[in-house]
């Protein structure tokens, strides 16, 4: 322990020397989202700027701050100076904004998105004051965008490992007992109490226990469990080492899909430095709890997000889920007590043991207790990685945080693909596990996705299904079969080919396939197709009797011309067609062919004049039933 305390005290002397800020010093978000974003490329030209100007500062790289609509994002320090974030930077930018701070002494106000001073800048709002921040509550996200993930001093000076500590200075039965009146809850999606798994796994017999941490995040548009790892390793490999001192743990295991290698990159690197500064091992920090943390790389099956499929995989088998009981806590990975907790679930742990329970009981609502991260994605003006409050409603996430969307909000999927499509009536539900339930839908891992009047709802139905089809380990024939005939189904409704009757089929299958799956994925995987016929109804009818898409997406019921009276021949159309079925000199209206067109709906996207419009095809009952 007294080596650790010399470890941070230094930790955190070269934390206030960096925030004395006597050397300049540019943040960059180098998370996924920045470095796809050109990232990488920024720190190349602010190399090169320093050096063609013989000006030096300290670079430095972080995580995703949240707002990924805005990346890539650099900050930069001058001494004396607040930091102060750009957005959006490119090379032309990027120039401009360095020779404002390091040749002029000054930010470049027009293109500064906001700064994190205490004191006000004039023509520089606070950054956590922009509309996406302001709403949110940041636990879980507190060092994300804050302290290099590569650096555990960084986290050190920043209290990291102090609930750890904690932790080592009271039994295990006190730390459940934290957890418990703390009320978290798995942030894995099922909402399961967390004190609850514990209690079982601690008491059940078995001289090696096994802690699993859950980073196999497989749903479509989700990306907070990555976010968090490659922002703030440290911090899920802190929770790591409470849940297993709780549980009577010896080994630690992350389990990652492959398809993240910025993500296993840092924390191999976080392991290494745990090792060194005595906090894996052998009697950590002088008690007699001993841990040890190792990295197992999913090849990416979704169903491996199941707890007993997990463990399958990590045993060397196919990933295939067993019935339970046994329950994990009880018999899991190699038939010894496991505990599987979520990313999420593990990076909030720090921050109760180190602030307390009465403290966390502050956020989020009775029963629902603290925050929650979500991806939030689809049609929405500000997209990116947001931590609210539970008990937070719809509404606020996705108009106050979200910015709303540029046309007519129809509906948001909260869950993934195991989750449920909610209309706009559910704009002001609460979210947290048992309102999202009541709606038919669920929590899940966390992510949202906001969709308008361009989205089809049966065509996204049928994209779920299609995913979770796939998916299927087809171990069990209520998923196998009975998720194929849903698809076939949809995929007839798509084609102009459905019938009433379908409908019923629709509801009948899913509720079956419910009550008959064996695992997680098969008990959801229906919820997009019975959430959408219960909320969209109209749609489907529209689709089978009327055979019209009204968000023109179904290519077989559909047929693109051009509105004469509103075309004003700019030519946007006949840009973008890929085989020329749009002609026409320019400032007059053009035509489309509709034998050359591949209803690809490029021209319906890029038209400004609403002059492209996407008809119903007539389809003649003789030719359906043909």
């Amino acid at each position: 322990m007294n080596k650790l305390a010399k470890k941070i005290d230094s930790a955190k002397s070269k934390w206030e020397k960096l925030n004395d800020n006597k050397e300049p010093i540019v943040y960059i978000g180098a998370a996924s989202c920045g470095r796809a974003a050109g990232a990488l490329d920024l720190k190349e030209g602010i190399k090169t700027f320093l050096d063609e100007n013989k000006k030096s500062a300290r670079i430095i790289e972080v995580g995703c701050i949240g707002p990924c609509y805005l990346e890539p994002l650099i900050d930069i320090k001058m001494p004396g100076q607040p930091r102060v974030s750009y957005n959006n930077v490119n090379a032309k930018m990027l120039g401009m904004i360095l020779k404002s701070h390091f040749i002029d002494g000054a930010p470049h106000k027009k293109l500064a998105l906001g700064h994190f001073g205490t004191n006000d800048i004039d023509g520089i709002p606070k950054f956590f004051d922009l509309p996406m921040l302001k709403p949110q509550v940041r636990i879980v996200l507190r060092n994300c965008g804050f302290v290099d993930p590569e650096e555990i001093d960084q986290y050190l000076a920043v209290d990291g490992y102090q609930g750890f500590m904690k932790a080592l200075k009271t039994t295990p039965e006190d730390v459940i007992a934290v957890v418990r009146q703390a009320g978290l809850r798995g942030r894995g999606g099922a909402g399961f109490p967390t004190f609850r798994k514990w209690t079982v796994c601690r008491e059940s017999p078995g001289e090696q226990k096994y802690l699993i941490c859950n980073a196999d995040e497989g749903d479509p548009g989700a990306f907070m469990n990555r976010s968090l790892i490659e922002s703030d390793p440290h911090a899920v490999l802190e929770g790591m080492l409470i849940a297993g001192y709780a549980i009577g743990a010896s080994k630690g295991i992350v389990y990652i899909r492959a398809e993240y290698p910025l993500a296993i990159d840092r924390l191999k690197r976080a392991i290494g430095q745990m090792r060194e500064y005595g906090l894996l091992g052998k009697n950590i920090l002088g008690s007699d709890f001993s841990f040890e943390i190792k990295i197992k790389e999913g090849a990416g099956a979704f169903v491996c997000g199941e707890e007993t499929a997990l463990i399958g995989s990590i045993e060397g088998k196919r990933g295939m889920p067993k019935s339970r009981p046994p329950f994990p806590a009880i018999s899991g990975l190699f038939q010894s007590p496991t505990i599987i907790n979520n990313v999420e679930t593990l990076g909030t742990l720090p921050n109760i043991l180190r602030n307390g329970p009465d403290w966390y009981t502050r956020f989020g609502k009775e029963g629902n207790r603290g925050t929650k991260t979500f991806s939030l994605v689809g049609k929405i003006r500000r997209p990116g990685l947001i931590e609210v409050q539970l008990g937070t409603t719809l509404r606020e996430i996705i108009f106050d945080i979200g910015g709303g969307v540029q046309k007519n909000f129809k509906a948001i999927q909260t869950g993934g693909p195991s989750g449920g499509c909610l209309s706009e009536e559910f704009l002001d539900l609460t979210v947290d596990y048992e309102s999202l339930a009541s709606a038919g839908s669920i929590m899940g891992s966390g992510g949202l996705i906001v969709m308008d009047e361009d989205t089809c709802i049966v065509d996204l139905a049928k994209y779920f299904l299609d995913f979770t089809q796939k998916e299927s380990c087809g171990k069990c024939v209520p998923c196998r079969v009975g998720t194929r005939h849903i698809l076939e189904i949809l995929e007839r409704i798509t084609n102009g080919e459905g019938q009433p009757d379908d409908l019923l089929a629709l509801r009948t299958l899913g509720d079956t396939i419910k009550k008959g799956a064996l695992c997680g994925l098969g008990q959801t995987a229906p919820n997009p197709v019975l959430t959408t016929l219960r909320y969209f109804r109209n749609e489907y009818l529209e689709h089978i009797k009327d055979h019209r898409c009204r968000a023109t997406v179904c290519k077989p019921l559909i047929e693109y011309r051009v509105i004469k009276e509103k075309c004003t021949g700019c030519q946007s159309c006949v840009r973008v067609c890929p085989t020329g079925a749009i002609t026409g000199p320019r400032s007059e209206p053009h035509n489309l062919d509709a034998s050359k067109c591949i209803k690809c709906r490029s021209c319906y996207e890029v038209c400004r004049y609403e002059a492209i419009a996407g008809d119903a095809i007539v389809i003649r009952t003789a030719e359906r039933q043909s």
